[in-house]
């Protein structure tokens, strides 16, 4: 096989996008803002559907404040209430309007939201909702010498939700509001099916390496048998695999982090569609492979994969593949096309699944010694753009990356992506292509070697790489549900246990130096052979 220089541009920009597990937060913790008795609550998001003259109309978005009293978190205990306007429209003196028990809806500015909520529940409204003076949700305080203690509910608007009901009240339209905070469910289905997505793809990727692996050591035996010193050259020189080295393992941290600054910096709807150009070459090239690789197993497809045509700029292609390629090609132009609609989450699968398996087909760890060198950088990578980047951009940058914020999109395309099922928020359950390539090229370097070493699964290294993987992506999603949908690391808890896992059994094994510096068994050379030490005296 031919690697294509702009394929291989695409794979490195892909596995530079190193992602991670997450959903979006609805519990936002906020160690700046002061915290005090009566001023304690989390900033925590809150629905608040809406009935136009009691039809059921548009749901909107709105965020707690850090004072008043939590809300219901099922929408069946949620009181329906009549919405009314303030009257003067900031709250921030006695409304003229009588209130009994409505709920009030004033606009932002010229006294603090502790007033304005204290003014409110005085004049006798059941909860208040203030109008943001932008789209985005500000996060309301308390001030150092407010008067917190509030007994009714408050929260903010974005400005288009509110100015569209306030439209509604002014033409003396009947609004009436419910408002609660559900909770995520503490496992979603979503999840499960994503677990199961990661580990699959690793399995089969890594059975495609270790079978070409076994099938190009054959051929080499069968080469030095032959003892044709031409032969060895030109089969020396066409093996289509890319080794790392120490080198550009740790070259990998600087270009990914590069990387990743320019994506936040110039995060923006043209610069999403330019990653979704260079996906779609991306998935198209692995789509490819994948289906040329699977059908050239059935025998009538074989004689098409083995008879070649000369291809301007692309040199020899399979009459297989120019038969596949506009499919490939059709199939990722609809995704793009199509990438906003509800379902397109399959078409992204099924394009990165198999750009995955082709860079961990194409891409090879040579040992152990450069798979950790690799992996702990990924660790220290994943980890300071996720937590750390904090104390200098003032926000995570991974996350940010990985959401698509300030972009118009749902997230960058190089995720794998599931909706969340259950989830009353919705929203999806996403991993990184990093969180599955950087461990996948371990993993599939653990079956090579028992593959080369004649080793079975029971005495071998795969099961228990591949155990280790499923284990620190299991703990990867717990870690992100008990963090309240917190985006996690994912490499931070995978690492540990496949590296953990690897060295401590190679090293109780005896097998620790080999897998280190060689990675795979010596084959002595046919034609040379050790006479017994008697004979050469």
């Amino acid at each position: 096989m031919e690697i294509n220089r702009g394929v291989l541009i695409v794979v490195l920009i892909v596995v530079s996008s190193a992602g991670l597990g997450l959903a979006g937060d609805i519990v936002h913790q906020d160690d700046v803002a002061p915290k005090r008795p009566g001023c304690a609550n989390n900033f925590v998001l809150v629905k608040v559907p809406t009935w136009i003259n009691g039809l059921e109309d548009n749901e909107y978005v709105g965020v707690g404040a850090r004072f008043g009293p939590t809300l219901e978190s099922k929408e069946k205990h949620a009181n329906h209430t009549r919405l009314a306007l303030a009257d003067p429209p900031d709250c921030c003196s006695k409304p003229r309007n009588q209130l009994t028990g409505e709920v009030i809806l004033v606009h932002r500015g010229n006294c603090s939201f502790t007033m304005k909520a204290n003014v409110a529940e005085e004049a006798g409204a059941s909860a208040i909702l203030i109008i943001n003076n932008q789209t985005e949700l500000f996060k309301m305080v308390c001030e150092s010498d407010a008067d917190v203690d509030i007994k009714i509910p408050a929260l903010m608007l974005p400005q288009d939700a509110g100015s569209r009901l306030e439209k509604y009240i002014s033409n003396n339209t009947m609004v009436s509001v419910a408002l609660y905070s559900p909770k995520r469910p503490a496992v979603d289905i979503a999840e499960v099916f994503l677990w199961l997505m990661a580990v699959g793809t690793i399995l089969c990727a890594s059975y495609w390496s270790a079978w070409t692996a076994r099938e190009v050591a054959i051929e080499q035996d069968k080469l030095l048998k032959d003892a044709s010193e031409e032969i060895l050259e030109v089969g020396a020189g066409s093996s289509g695999f890319v080794d790392i080295n120490t080198m550009s393992a740790v070259l990998f941290v600087v270009a990914a982090s590069c990387f990743l600054v320019m994506l936040y910096k110039l995060m923006s709807f043209w610069f999403v569609e330019v990653l979704v150009v260079l996906f779609c070459i991306g998935g198209v090239e692995g789509l490819q492979t994948c289906l040329v690789t699977l059908l050239s197993c059935f025998r009538c497809f074989q004689r098409f994969a083995e008879s070649f045509i000369k291809v301007p700029f692309f040199g020899a292609v399979s009459h297989l593949t120019l038969a596949v390629c506009p499919f490939c090609i059709t199939f990722a132009v609809v995704w793009a096309v199509y990438r906003r609609i509800s379902f397109a989450w399959i078409g992204q699968d099924i394009l990165g699944i198999a750009l995955i398996i082709t860079v961990l087909q194409i891409v090879r760890v040579p040992n152990l010694k450069v798979g950790t060198v690799l992996l702990c950088c990924a660790f220290l990578y994943d980890i300071f753009w996720v937590f750390v980047s904090k104390w200098w951009f003032h926000e995570s940058v991974m996350i940010v990356v990985a959401r698509g914020d300030k972009s118009g999109e749902d997230g960058i395309p190089m995720l794998l992506k599931i909706p969340r099922i259950y989830d009353p928020w919705g929203g999806y359950s996403v991993i990184g292509f990093g969180d599955i390539i950087l461990p996948g090229l371990l993993v599939a370097f653990s079956l090579r070697y028992d593959w080369l070493t004649k080793k079975t699964l029971r005495v071998g290294y795969f099961i228990w790489a591949m155990t280790a993987y499923g284990l620190g992506l299991l703990v990867t999603y717990v870690a992100l549900n008990l963090m309240d949908g917190h985006g996690q690391p994912a490499l931070l808890y995978i690492v540990p246990f496949i590296l953990g896992t690897f060295i401590t059994l190679g090293k109780k094994r005896g097998d620790l130096k080999t897998l280190w510096t060689r990675g795979e068994p010596e084959r002595p050379c046919p034609h040379v052979q050790l006479q017994p030490l008697e004979q050469r005296e």
